[in-house]
């Protein structure tokens, strides 16, 4: 993938160069810090691609598109919230446009498609996180991570979305709201209620 312009500069990149540092590097024609960024969080954002769309060419379709749109946008990149939540707004809005395209609902896959089986490993760990919705127990098994991206998948869209945000993106409530285009109260009921139907739907597994 070229930069925004023809330069390409190559410098060193510190471990601990901010991300938002590392973006306006790239924008000045550092591709080094555009392998760093990429490296960071492509994971993350095609693990949320893939649990909204469900197959694997798809997700990688979009992953692509995502950071193309990296690309195109970083001569007007500016610092104007966490290089992330810029990031998840991107992924966000391609996945809008598709899913509005060809109609079709998001939904999970059980498997990252490696045979791992350590799809849910995030999500569990999410889920079992103190997020401001109380304590929610760990899920350790492969039946029950299973059993979780199961459940996840029966959350309405915009339910869903945002606990994929908090669970792979790593985003607050409040950048759950910039990167979606809501208020900050929707985003907390939508992350809210999807907690509130895991766990109800997981009771099975309760000690």
């Amino acid at each position: 993938m070229r930069g925004p312009h023809n330069a390409r500069v190559q410098t060193a990149q510190s471990p601990d160069d901010a991300d938002e540092t590392l973006m306006l590097r790239y924008a000045a024609g550092d591709m080094g810090a555009f392998d760093t960024l990429y490296g960071r969080h492509e994971l993350a954002v095609w693990r949320f691609v893939l649990r909204s769309v469900k197959v694997q060419a798809v997700a990688d379709d979009l992953l692509q598109d995502v950071w193309f749109a990296v690309a195109r946008n970083a001569a007007s990149y500016e610092v104007k919230a966490k290089f992330r939540t810029w990031l998840f707004t991107l992924a966000h809005n391609r996945l809008v446009d598709h899913l509005r395209t060809t109609r079709n609902h998001a939904s999970l896959d059980a498997d990252d498609g490696d045979g791992s089986g350590a799809g849910g490993s995030g999500l569990a760990d999410t889920l079992a996180a103190d997020s401001g919705f109380g304590p929610v127990r760990q899920l350790q098994s492969r039946e029950q991570a299973a059993a979780l991206i199961a459940a996840v998948e029966q959350l309405p869209f915009e339910q869903r979305e945002a606990f994929l945000l908090q669970a792979e993106g790593d985003l607050s409530v409040q950048e759950i709201a910039q990167t979606t285009g809501v208020h900050f109260e929707t985003a907390k009921s939508r992350l809210r209620y999807a907690r509130t139907s895991l766990r109800q739907q997981l009771q099975e597994f309760a000690p």
